[in-house]
């Protein structure tokens, strides 16, 4: 790499759900800039758009480099393997193991029963009355009810996996050696449940791996336990941090949330413009290595460099984005990368804008005037974490004594 000092990287704390201006000046000064993670190696930023799609997209970056390297990232432990880590072939072999359960045609047969949990959770809601807190009492429940039925999970057993989910997005949340032990947990409880549906298959998505493993040797056994914990943490954690997300920008938004009362059929598009204007992600994302040199934002890449995306200052660019800055719910111009790009883009990203979609008209629908029970300043984020959201949001609701 060049001599230049890198910078250090994330630039500040996250901020609630505000980006740091600093990646509006690198769009516009310096798009590929060199930054330094707490642990890892030296790695490139990539802040544009267009940037952001060719190191997401293109074969000539690499996530299975990352294996051969001390990686750039966030957190002491680097927790390897799995679909996140792999490049095609191997990544499409597995991808498409489980990619049928998540197309849009398939997904959408599952919205009657997503709209029959939003409806039940928000029952019991109204009957305990407000205030109430809407992470553990409907945005939590919601996307863990439908992913655990979906693979063939307990709910019962939400409690523990809950728990050890943490592990895969604590930053400093939790020590290393709880980090170590909750995903040994993890994969200990998911190879349990493998043996139980080898014994007694259901009609459900690990059985369906299940059935891909022993009779047709197309995943390992290790590939097997993975893939299955894969799908349990990631099929719950985002939702679940971006339903509490949405209804904090749109409660911050009065004058988008009254348009979007007014005219329910926007949810859809609303999701989409939720999703390109919250930063989830408290810094970039998993970064690809360059197999070659590649030039890119006005840089040469040299062959063995890391590349990092940040996809919130890409979904920012203004020459992609017209006021990027502002939340439009009617936005209709390219396609966000929140779901990311290529072929590590988000598996489940269907499933996760049915429940979005579901949750968001289910809330405004039977909970008129919902609002925050004191004032924004009072929600409680979470800290430590590689994603951003309420840990704790109360609200309240028209109706409520």
């Amino acid at each position: 790499m060049t001599t230049t000092e890198p910078r250090t990287y994330p630039f500040s704390a996250a901020d609630k759900l505000n980006l740091d201006p600093i990646y509006a000046h690198l769009r516009e000064q310096e798009p590929l800039t060199r930054i330094q993670l707490p642990y890892g190696e030296t790695a490139w930023l990539a802040t544009r758009y267009e940037d952001a799609k060719i190191v997401l997209g293109d074969p000539r970056f690499s996530r299975a480099a990352a294996l051969d390297h001390d990686e750039p990232r966030l957190r002491p432990n680097n927790p390897q393997g799995g679909l996140l880590s792999m490049d095609p072939p191997d990544h499409t072999r597995l991808r498409k193991l489980v990619a049928k359960a998540f197309t849009a045609r398939r997904v959408e047969q599952l919205r009657p029963r997503t709209q029959e949990i939003a409806d039940g959770l928000v029952d019991r809601m109204i009957e305990q009355g407000g205030p109430v807190d809407l992470v553990e009492e409907f945005a939590l429940p919601l996307p863990i009810t439908v992913i655990c039925e979906l693979l063939g999970v307990p709910y019962v057993d939400r409690g523990d996996f809950r728990v050890w989910s943490d592990a895969f997005l604590s930053t400093t949340k939790l020590t290393p050696e709880q980090v170590t032990d909750y995903i040994d947990k993890m994969f200990g409880y998911i190879a349990g449940l493998i043996a139980q549906r080898r014994e007694e298959p259901a009609d459900d998505l690990l059985s369906a791996l299940i059935a891909a493993r022993d009779e047709h040797d197309k995943l390992s056994e290790d590939e097997l336990v993975r893939l299955a914990a894969g799908i349990l943490v990631a099929g719950h954690e985002t939702t679940a941090t971006q339903i509490p997300n949405f209804v904090y920008v749109l409660l911050t938004h009065p004058e988008q949330l009254a348009e979007l009362r007014a005219d329910l059929d926007v949810v859809p598009q609303a999701v989409e413009e939720l999703m390109r204007y919250v930063p989830l992600g408290v810094g970039a994302g998993f970064p690809r290595y360059a197999t070659e040199d590649v030039e890119l934002g006005g840089v040469l890449v040299r062959a063995g460099e890391p590349v990092m995306v940040s996809s919130s200052a890409a979904n920012r660019d203004e020459a992609v984005f017209n006021d990027p800055e502002q939340l439009d719910l009617t936005r209709r111009e390219a396609t966000h990368l929140g779901f990311g790009h290529g072929p590590h883009h988000c598996l489940g990203a269907q499933l996760a804008r049915l429940e979005l979609q579901v949750a968001l008209r289910t809330l405004l629908t039977r909970l008129p005037g919902l609002r925050f029970a004191t004032s924004a300043e009072d929600v409680e984020w979470k800290s430590g974490m590689l994603v951003r959201g309420p840990q704790r949001m109360v609200l309240t609701w028209q109706g409520v004594e």
